[in-house]
């Protein structure tokens, strides 16, 4: 059976961004994308390892959502904190958006313990094979913030070589942004959430 997920945001457009993010991190789970509380009623809710909730919908049913605490993450605008709740800003870039998803897995996220989340399984062997050593450290350097030309300053490479390293890796991992590249750095053991 497969991890199932609950996207409770009446912003369609939020909803099907935090969706998208989910599938890339974890895509061997179901995601369900409600935009109503209603909805959710007639969920059986036991099977639902996460409930990512708009904040508008968490404090019209605190007491719910209060009850689900360990399974509950509210999607906040900017760095609102809610003392006792796992909270995630849905106004930051991609980049960041992604950082926070994969620190709630490792339990990071705020003083307030979460149920990690079920992730695929990685295969380090057959990962590290799929991009070279210089593809890694790129790929980390990357995940870090730098630029192509401060790769290449930092590797002593040009910076041709970095851009063309950094395509060669889009195109390995099939990525279509940087997130899918720090989702691969933090899934396959290369850096800790907290290092990038």
């Amino acid at each position: 059976m497969h991890p199932r997920f609950a996207i409770i945001e009446p912003n369609i457009l939020t909803g099907l961004g935090l969706q998208a993010i989910l599938e890339d991190i974890i895509p061997v789970a179901e995601i369900k994308l409600l935009q109503t509380f209603e909805e959710v009623e007639m969920l059986d809710t036991n099977q639902y390892v996460h409930f990512f909730v708009s904040s508008r919908i968490y404090f019209e049913h605190t007491q719910f959502f209060r009850q689900q605490a360990a399974r509950s993450i509210v999607l906040v605008n900017g760095d609102m904190t809610i003392n006792g709740v796992k909270t995630i800003n849905i106004c930051q870039k991609e980049k960041e958006l992604v950082r926070d998803i994969l620190a709630l897995n490792r339990n990071t996220h705020g003083p307030h313990g979460c149920m990690p989340m079920p992730m695929p399984p990685s295969h380090p062997q057959k990962e590290e094979q799929l991009l070279s050593p210089r593809e890694i450290e790129v790929a980390l350097l990357l995940s870090k913030g730098y630029i192509n030309k401060e790769v290449a300053e930092r590797l002593n490479i040009s910076l041709t070589t970095a851009i063309s390293h950094r395509k060669n890796i889009m195109d390995k991992l099939h990525a279509r942004s940087l997130a899918d590249i720090i989702v691969y750095v933090v899934m396959n053991g290369l850096a800790d959430v907290s290092e990038l």
